[in-house]
């Protein structure tokens, strides 16, 4: 039976958890459809809450002042990689010419972002709430308290991490890391949720697994880590071949990658090896109405998709809608594997 408190924290962290991946969803839906740069400034969309709806409404000489603005932001961030000892990144960014160039206005791109950027926002006001709510087990269980914290300060840099993906011009390798660490801050999530519930639910655990299974699922996950980092490169490769092409001669696109594609194939083929095997492994060892047998269900399912995404990719010419599906189903993947490794696990009650 969980205290009110820990009622509310488990509510609001199990809502955040569904926001994350509808912000994921979104971030999906703005990249597939190119509609990155939909909004030229940030945190407003062309210097208003509200963004407009037609040309008419855009303010005079906005081209030059947000050009000027990200020239600017992107010196402060080249300065601080020199710090850092990363003088060629520095250099790249100070003379990429592309990063200052200015796209044009379309109204469907801009409410795509915009509405991202609204996900976004209440996204990270859910998870201050969870900060908030957190303090509860500031005595019985700190370390929930503690990742609650650390993921506030996650989500903080992860918008500063998003205006600089603006202001480079959505440069490739920025999406990459900022695809990253919102998978980071989806498992910090998850992970408080689970060591909020556990905290009080006797039937999560069933304190009988071996250390060889967890490490089996510890594996697995690590490989689908990998994979969406291939992944992205893959993406990237085919954002650059489309803007090349003018986003035409779709069925081409696939022969002109590098050998990131193919690794990202091989790597597909041994995760899928390695979730099947989980998969028998865990039905074996536990009964089927526990958690950890309907978790593996669930990652057996969502693999079959993601491989049903991938043949859609493949088989008819890298659909923009398939690219967002692709990405969820791999998140998704990442989250559900996650909470089966954390359920495999061992625990002791106080």
């Amino acid at each position: 039976m969980f205290p009110p408190a820990e009622k509310r924290f488990l509510w609001i962290n199990k809502i955040t958890i569904v926001s994350l991946f509808v912000l994921i969803l979104a971030g999906g839906v703005v990249r597939s459809t190119g509609s990155g740069m939909g909004c030229p400034d940030w945190p407003k969309c062309f210097d208003r809450l509200v963004p407009p709806t037609d040309a008419s409404q855009l303010p005079s000489g906005y081209e030059e002042k947000y050009i000027a603005g990200r020239k600017a932001k992107n010196e402060r961030f080249a300065t601080m990689l020199e710090r850092f000892g990363n003088k060629e990144l520095a250099a790249r960014i100070r003379h990429d010419e592309s990063i200052l160039q200015h796209e044009e206005f379309n109204a469907a791109k801009t409410w795509t972002e915009y509405v991202n950027r609204l996900v976004g926002a209440i996204t990270g006001m859910l998870i201050l709430g969870c900060a908030i709510f957190s303090f509860t087990f500031f005595k019985t269980k700190r370390s929930i308290f503690v990742w609650s914290v650390i993921n506030v300060v996650a989500v903080g840099y992860q918008a500063w991490l998003g205006s600089l993906v603006v202001s480079t011009n959505l440069m490739p390798w920025m999406i990459t890391v900022h695809m990253l660490l919102a998978l980071v801050i989806v498992g910090i999530s998850i992970y408080t949720y689970f060591k909020a519930r556990s905290l009080r639910d006797k039937d999560l655990l069933i304190n009988h697994t071996s250390s060889g299974i967890k490490w089996l699922a510890a594996v697995s996950l690590l490989l689908i880590v990998i994979q969406v980092a291939v992944g992205t490169g893959v993406r990237e490769e085919i954002d650059l071949i489309s803007d090349a092409a003018n986003g035409l001669n779709r069925s081409q696109w696939l022969g002109q990658l590098s050998e990131v594609f193919d690794m990202h194939r091989m790597l597909a083929l041994v995760s899928a090896i390695m979730i099947v095997l989980l998969f028998f492994v865990v039905r074996s060892r536990f009964a089927p109405n526990t958690h950890q047998s309907r978790f593996t269900n669930l990652v057996l399912l969502l693999l079959v998709l993601q491989i049903g995404s991938a043949g859609v990719l493949g088989y008819f010419d890298i659909p923009p809608f398939a690219q967002t599906v692709h990405l969820v189903l791999a998140s998704l993947l990442f989250g559900t594997q996650y909470y089966l490794m954390l359920l495999l696990g061992k625990v002791s009650w106080k």
